[in-house]
C-alpha cells in the first residue's frame, strides 16, 4: 500500500467512526426502576407501563396551566421542582381567581409507594390523585369533563396522547394513565442519608448523632426509606379542631384531627410544616415535639410525654434532616418544566 493510500484509509476510517458517533446520542431511558434500596411499590406499572411518549405527555400535562378554568394555574404553580415539587414559603397555596387553599401544598416524591394521598387520605390510587387538584374550586377550578373536552380541543394534545396509546381518543384513563407516568417516576433516592444506607457515604459526628436521637424519638412515624408508616395520627397540633382531618373521609369521631404522616424526605426544602404551615422551620417542627404538645382526646399516645431534647440535640435532629435533601431529584431536567 502506497504512502497515499494509507492516509486515505486512515482518513476513512476517522471519518467513519466520527459519523458513528454523532448516530448514537445518549438518551436517558425513561422507565421505572426501584431503587435496590427500596421495598415493592404499592402501584403496578405493569398495568400502565412506562413510555418516553406517555412519561412526555403526563410531563405536558403537569406543567401546563391550561388545565385550569381560567389557564392561569398548572400543577407545577404550586409543586415547585427546585423546592421537591412543593410550594416551599407558602403556608397555603394559590390557585385560580387568587384564592388560597386550605393546605399546605406536600411535596412530591416516591408516590408510586404511597397507599393514599392529601393530608387526609381522601384520594386512595396514585391515577386519581390529580383530579382533587384539578376540580378543586381554590385550586384549578376545573370540571374534569370540560377540561377533557378542552384537552380534545387542542391539536398538539391529539397528536400526543396518539403517539403515547398508539391510537386517538382523549378520555379520562389515558389522562389518568399519563399523569401517573410522569408523577409515579418521580423518586427520590440518591439523598446523602441513602448514599449512607448503601455504604457509599457517611455521617458527620452531628448527623450521627440526629440519626440515633431521630430513630430513638421519630421513626415510629416516620419509618423506613421512604421515611413515613403512611399512617394518621394527630400529633398534638390544636387541643381543638377547625380542620377536622381524617374524620371528614371516615365520619369517625376517633379520626379527629388526625392527618397522614408525611415523609420526610428532602423536608429541608419544604417549609413551613405541617398541614397548615404553621411552623416556619425545622427546629420549630422539634420544638414543638418537645414542648408544644397539645393534648385532645384523639392525640396519639405516643405523643403523652413529648420528647426530651435539649438545644444542641435539637440541632442534631435537624442537621440529620438536611441528610435527606436530595439535590439531583431537584435539579434533573427530566423531570423539569417542557414549555
Amino acid at each position: 500500500m502506497s504512502r497515499i493510500q494509507l492516509i486515505l484509509s486512515l482518513f476513512v476510517i476517522t471519518l467513519s467512526s466520527s459519523c458513528k458517533k454523532e448516530e448514537l446520542p445518549t438518551i436517558d431511558p425513561i422507565e421505572f426502576q426501584k431503587p435496590s434500596h427500596f421495598p415493592e411499590p404499592a402501584y403496578d406499572f405493569s398495568n400502565n407501563p412506562v413510555t418516553r411518549e406517555g412519561f412526555e405527555l403526563g410531563r405536558m400535562l403537569f406543567y401546563d396551566t391550561r388545565l385550569s378554568s381560567d389557564n392561569t394555574v398548572s400543577c407545577a404553580s404550586c409543586h415547585h421542582q427546585e423546592l421537591a415539587f412543593s410550594d416551599a414559603g407558602q403556608a397555603l397555596s394559590q390557585g385560580v381567581n387568587g384564592q388560597f387553599g386550605s393546605r399546605n401544598s406536600p411535596s412530591l416524591s416516591n408516590l408510586a409507594w404511597y397507599p393514599s394521598f392529601m393530608w387526609d387520605g381522601g384520594v386512595n390510587h396514585i391515577e386519581i390523585s390529580s383530579l382533587a387538584a384539578i376540580v378543586h374550586p381554590a385550586e384549578l377550578n376545573m370540571d374534569f369533563a370540560e377540561l377533557l373536552n378542552k384537552l380534545r380541543g387542542i391539536a398538539e394534545y391529539q397528536v400526543l396522547f396518539e403517539k403515547a396509546f398508539n391510537s386517538s381518543g382523549i378520555d379520562d384513563q389515558r389522562f389518568f394513565y399519563a399523569m401517573t407516568q410522569f408523577t409515579g417516576l418521580l423518586i427520590s433516592a440518591e439523598s446523602k442519608y441513602d448514599q449512607v444506607l448503601q455504604g457509599k457515604a457517611n455521617f458527620t459526628n452531628q448527623e450521627q448523632s440526629g440519626k440515633i436521637l431521630f430513630d430513638q424519638n421519630c421513626a415510629a412515624c416516620h419509618s423506613g426509606v421512604l421515611q413515613s408508616d403512611f399512617s394518621f395520627r394527630n400529633n398534638g397540633l390544636d387541643s381543638e379542631f377547625t380542620d377536622e382531618g381524617r374524620k371528614l373521609i371516615t365520619n369517625n369521631p376517633d379520626d379527629l384531627g388526625k392527618f397522614r404522616v408525611p415523609s420526610l424526605r428532602n423536608v429541608a426544602l419544604t417549609g413551613p410544616y405541617m398541614h397548615d404551615g404553621r411552623f416556619q422551620t425545622l427546629d420549630d417542627v422539634v420544638l414543638h415535639y418537645t414542648s408544644g404538645i397539645q393534648s385532645s382526646t384523639t392525640l396519639d399516645p405516643i405523643f403523652n410525654e413529648g420528647i426530651g431534647l435539649n438545644s444542641i440535640e435539637r440541632a442534631s435532629v435537624v442537621a440529620f434532616l438536611h441528610t435527606l435533601t436530595d439535590t439531583q431529584f431537584v435539579n434533573n431536567t427530566k423531570f423539569s418544566n417542557p414549555f
